[in-house]
């Protein structure tokens, strides 16, 4: 069908830990390890405050010292992606975010995120940057996450990833847990010219750096990046699921 994309067919990613996602195994090919679907305020990016259906996907490679979702690790129903879009439907949202997790571990997520985009949503992409972003739809909103050293997983950053983003439509993510990891961003966003061509987010590590403090930091900085908080945490508390 004219202007029709086709469909992409993406294996399993390699990754060096391959333990932490044996859990994707039994997985069939038309199937989604999902740990929620759920319905509430989209609490970071640029589209925070808004109302959002989120599509959390179970496993992850990376093990971030500040986690807050370490639950996705392993938990999860797997779920024919046909039957998620279904649920996507039920939850009535037109803007839907797909997380985890890592959610380019699973090669489903490429028809989901196809089914979504015919379907008329706005989706967005949270993703770690660790993976290889260039099959995911031009449409899909990508958020990606720029892993400090704070992290413990600065090493999984896939620098290759920046110039796949889309000018002004794509955002990055840094979550910094000192100020180390702040000044860190700032060499990066400098190198890069990332706040020339991207929506830039920098997040305080909740509970290790004072949102006051980060403010002044980026004030200081004079550079043109947007402070974000994780809303959802503050408005129904850190140890909240399915918010």
């Amino acid at each position: 069908m004219a202007g029709r994309r086709e469909q992409v067919t993406i294996g399993r990613p390699y990754v060096e830990r391959p333990e932490r996602v044996r859990i994707l195994d039994r997985l069939g090919p038309d199937e989604l390890l999902v740990h929620e679907i759920y319905r509430s305020i989209q609490g970071e990016s640029t589209f925070a405050g808004l109302p959002c259906t989120f599509v959390r996907l179970t496993a992850c490679h990376l093990r971030c010292r500040w986690c807050d979702t370490p639950h996705a690790f392993g938990q999860g129903q797997p779920l024919r992606i046909s039957e998620v879009l279904d649920r996507v439907k039920e939850l009535g949202e037109r803007l839907v975010e797909i997380t985890g997790g890592e959610p380019l571990l699973q090669p489903g997520v490429y028809p989901l995120m196809e089914g979504l985009v015919q379907g008329g949503y706005q989706v967005l992409l949270e993703t770690s940057g660790s993976l290889d972003v260039s099959g995911v739809p031009r449409s899909v909103h990508i958020i990606m996450d720029i892993k400090c050293p704070g992290s413990g997983e600065e090493g999984s950053n896939r620098w290759e990833n920046i110039e796949l983003l889309k000018d002004w439509h794509d955002e990055v993510k840094f979550v910094v847990a000192n100020h180390a990891d702040f000044q860190w961003a700032l060499d990066v966003i400098r190198r890069y010219r990332l706040h020339d061509r991207l929506n830039v987010l920098i997040s305080p590590a909740y509970g290790l750096v004072e949102p006051k403090v980060l403010a002044e930091w980026i004030l200081e900085s004079r550079l043109p990046v947007r402070m974000q908080l994780q809303l959802h945490k503050y408005i129904w508390g850190p140890e909240a699921r399915g918010v």
